[in-house]
């Protein structure tokens, strides 16, 4: 029994640690079946020193910006799609902390800051995604993208080895990154985001804040590499971050940018295809030579990820733009523009340009180039395998002259400043000088505000206005009284544009500017950024600074009384600093106040008492909200007041007709800002720039780009119209709220319509004699191709009439060509049987369509241009 015993005793024992074993090995089983299921539902993001490598794929990306909050939900399907058409793989966002923190632990995700959504558009596209959370961004956005509240942290100070901007930086990234993994959203996890940033551009500021700065950025690098995103991580403009955290180049030109380590891929996180605008300068525009040459020469010399910055630019709604004087629109000359449609030709060179540069994938990221030299300024590099592979780009950087090359005992063209690409090493399928897509005519198209109103002019005079008169000064009871000057932004918190600065002075009846009739002189100096003087509630003018220099003097007479006078002085902000080493503590508002013209001498009222009011009236009781829009204080109107200062003017208008963009013509108004129906339209200024500076009438894009290069506008508004996304109309009922500071004529504000009516382009004889539309790899063959010139008008329209068509040697530009000397009588019979009544034609230069024995001696040329409707 004993015996028997002790073995059933063994044999249980043997039995449980056995069933346990077995146990345990099911259990670590099961986990690696899970973490099996984890790897395969999600993508291995790696790198080497020649690209970004995806589930053991190289890939060469083609990245495009679009910042979420510069447009609204109902656009992001259409842009990321538009973009996708475009040749682009990769949406690339800033996270933009200040919209999504609006106070500390205070959280907000909704409307155009639902990031979540964004990312998940993209991801539904079959795209990629960088994710660049900084927090810090710069982007011509209001404070460089952080928290105002976090200045006035005690003890804190920006982008340094600062105890509190470190943890409260810390505890913003950590949420986002948590709040992607929880959406799933990193490419670890199956999810669109294959890059992630932290930080932005500060080695262009890091020696400023001395060992401060050098600790701060190897402290944000490690942080973020804490996070644990399954991705690699980025920092742009960063000349020492560590491994193995890449470095990236942001400029016009990187083609000759290297990592710091060899073993790190060369990665543009932004490419400028054109510049913002301030407020009272010149519109500036990159053209799409320049920038299709700059991507060329990137990918010609070992480039692997190249982003757009900006692909489409979108709309500094109400008041995010930074700057200061950043304007509402934010544009930036985009291959799509501010209201999301295609901007050609720039959008679809730049669209055959990636398709060319796709079909060399395999050979760019999988050889080493060999370096031929072309000529003095002409080079070639090579990129061949054994088997057979072969992509040469041909450069001439020269940035006056072309030339002809000989590369593989065949001549080549090379136009100035431009770049051949041949994928077999013999056809040049893509030269970037030579646009072969056509040029959209956009007109803006103007509306009535209520077009069921009929009247003889079409009015909106018959709309009914309401309206709220400010008070110049302070309304309600004052905030407090100092003895000389506050800060103004230390003052308000960017709670609001707006500041008083009030004071009463007394002048005695004998004084001899009242005896004579004449004026006193007021004179002010102020750290920026614009001033509104009023002189016993009088307005007497507005002043300000720019976007290069904020503050400003200015002197101005002014008109007394016997007695007392008051002087209100409504000091404004128009966006905060963007960037910057300590940009932080840059101030705004008056530094000196002083009347010049009394018998005693000059008065110094600087540190006089003051008497300081936050905000406007209107503004405090939200009377531009919806909870406000029927506040009793409204008063109706028969006809809006004209050249009225500090008025706010309400009227209920219809959705414009159509499908079209729609935007507010401001160009009657004066400075504020424009609510629709609650939503912030943002900050309007009709402010012009100097006719004195120097702008084209045609832009040469030979030799390096700089943003004054190419400019418009000189003499005229910077920006005339204002977007208002179709998604903020109801079908009726839609109120429209104006706050006007200086004075305008609202029976004069319009709505326009962004309207495509018509398309143009021109194609050469010696243009690739391919149609990249649809080339493939197998297909570069000269004799089955021929240059194709593609006309297409909007979705719904048709070509109605061929307003110019000529072979021959045409001159001009798209709106302005002129017959030549040499010009086939045919051109428009042929162009009409191709293309009238059609949405789109193709019209291809071969003998089978255009007298090709015409002017044997010249290049010929085909110019067309269509009316769409």
């Amino acid at each position: 029994m004993k015996t028997m015993s002790h073995f059933s005793s063994s044999f249980l024992f043997v039995f449980l640690v056995s069933t346990a074993i077995c146990i345990t090995a099911m259990s670590s089983l099961l986990a690696a079946v899970d973490a099996a299921n984890i790897t395969i539902n999600g993508n291995i993001v790696t790198y080497d020193r020649r690209s970004l490598i995806i589930n053991g794929q190289r890939k060469l990306l083609i990245s495009a910006s679009i910042h979420y909050p510069r447009s609204v939900p109902a656009m992001w399907p259409g842009l990321v799609q538009l973009a996708k058409e475009g040749g682009v793989d990769v949406i690339e966002t800033y996270v933009f902390w200040n919209g999504h923190e609006l106070s500390p632990d205070n959280y907000y995700f909704g409307g155009r800051y639902d990031l979540v959504k964004f990312c998940k558009i993209v991801q539904q596209a079959g795209m990629h995604m960088i994710l660049r959370i900084g927090p810090f961004v710069a982007a011509e956005w209001n404070y460089g993208g952080l928290p105002v509240w976090l200045h006035y942290v005690p003890g804190t100070t920006f982008r340094t080895d600062s105890e509190p901007f470190k943890h409260y930086m810390q505890k913003f990234m950590t949420y986002i990154v948590n709040l992607m993994k929880q959406e799933r959203l990193f490419a670890s996890q199956g999810g669109p985001i294959i890059l992630a940033q932290v930080e932005n551009e500060y080695g262009n500021y890091e020696t400023a804040y001395g060992e401060g700065g050098k600790r701060y950025a190897l402290w944000a690098a490690r942080m973020a590499l804490s996070q644990d995103t399954g991705v690699p991580w980025i920092m742009c403009q960063q000349y020492d971050a560590p491994d193995p955290v890449i470095d990236t180049c942001n400029s016009f030109y990187c083609d000759q940018f290297k990592p710091i380590s060899p073993n790190k891929p060369k990665i543009w996180t932004e490419n400028w295809p054109g510049w913002f605008k301030t407020f009272g300068a010149r519109d500036p525009h990159r053209p799409p030579e320049d920038v299709a040459y700059s991507v060329a020469r990137f990918f010609q010399k070992g480039g692997s990820v190249m982003n757009y910055y900006m692909y489409h630019g979108g709309t500094n709604f109400g008041r995010t733009a930074g700057g200061p004087f950043i304007t509402t629109s934010y544009d930036y000359d985009a291959p799509i523009d501010e209201y999301g449609l295609a901007r050609f030709p720039k959008w679809g060179h730049l669209k055959e340009l990636h398709k060319v540069i796709k079909l060399c994938e395999h050979a760019l990221l999988n050889n080493d180039p060999t370096l031929l030299s072309l000529g003095p300024l002409q080079e070639a590099d090579v990129y061949e395998d054994a088997s057979g592979a072969c992509v040469a780009f041909l450069s001439n950087m020269d940035d006056k002259d072309d030339k002809v090359v000989q590369f593989r005992n065949i001549s080549y063209q090379l136009p100035a400043w431009s770049v051949s690409i041949l994928p077999d090493c013999k056809n040049v399928v893509f030269n970037t000088a030579k646009v072969g897509c056509q040029t959209s005519i956009v007109n803006m198209e103007p509306l009535d505000l209520h077009p069921t109103v009929r009247s003889p002019k079409r009015d909106i005079k018959a709309l009914q206005w309401e309206v709220f008169k400010e008070t110049a000064g302070v309304w309600g009871v004052a905030d407090f009284t100092k003895n000389g000057f506050v800060d103004h932004i230390n003052t308000t918190k960017d709670t609001t544009d707006y500041l008083w600065y009030t004071i009463s002075i007394f002048v005695n009846e004998e004084e001899e500017f009242l005896q004579n009739k004449s004026s006193a002189m007021l004179f002010v100096e102020s750290k920026g950024h614009a001033m509104h003087v009023f002189i016993n509630h009088v307005l007497q003018g507005l002043v300000s600074g720019n976007g290069t220099v904020p503050h400003f003097k200015f002197g101005t007479p002014i008109v007394l009384k016997a007695g007392k006078n008051d002087i209100a002085l409504l000091s404004m902000t128009v966006g905060l600093q963007t960037a910057g080493s300590f940009y932080e503590w840059i101030g705004a508002g008056p530094t000196s106040v002083k009347v010049e013209g009394f018998k005693s001498g000059t008065v110094d009222l600087s540190a006089s008492t003051w008497t300081y009011k936050v905000g406007l009236h209107g503004e405090y009781l939200r009377i531009h909200e919806s909870g406000g829009l029927n506040n009793k204080i409204w008063a109706l109107t028969s006809e809006p007041p004209k050249q009225q200062p500090l008025t706010w003017y309400k009227a209920v208008v219809d959705a414009p007709p159509g499908d079209e963009p729609v935007a507010l013509d401001m160009i009657h108004m004066g400075k504020g800002l424009a609510w629709l129906n609650g939503q912030e339209i943002g900050r309007y200024w009709p402010r012009k720039s100097s006719k004195l500076e120097k702008c084209i009438t045609q832009c040469d894009y030979r030799g390096k780009f700089n943003p004054d290069k190419c400019d418009t506008g000189c003499g005229e508004p910077t920006q005339r119209w204002y977007h208002v996304p179709r998604s903020w109309f109801k079908p009726s009922g839609n109120i429209l709220v104006i706050f006007e500071e200086t004075g305008g004529d609202p029976s004069q504000i319009r709505f326009s319509r962004r309207k495509v009516s018509g398309a143009c382009g021109h194609l050469s004889e010696d243009h690739p004699s391919f149609d990249v539309e649809y080339l493939q790899g197998s297909e570069i063959k000269n004799d089955e191709n021929r240059a194709t010139l593609r006309l297409k008008c909007p979705t719904n329209t048709h070509m109605s009439a061929v307003k110019f068509a000529s072979f021959g040697n045409p001159t001009g530009t798209c709106g302005s060509y002129v017959q030549g000397d040499c010009h086939d009588p045919n051109s428009a019979a042929l162009v009409e049987k191709v293309c009238l009544n059609q949405n789109e034609c193709a019209l291809e230069m071969s003998s089978g369509n255009f007298n090709m024995q015409l002017c044997p001696s010249t290049v010929k040329k085909l110019a067309v241009e269509v009316n769409c409707s």
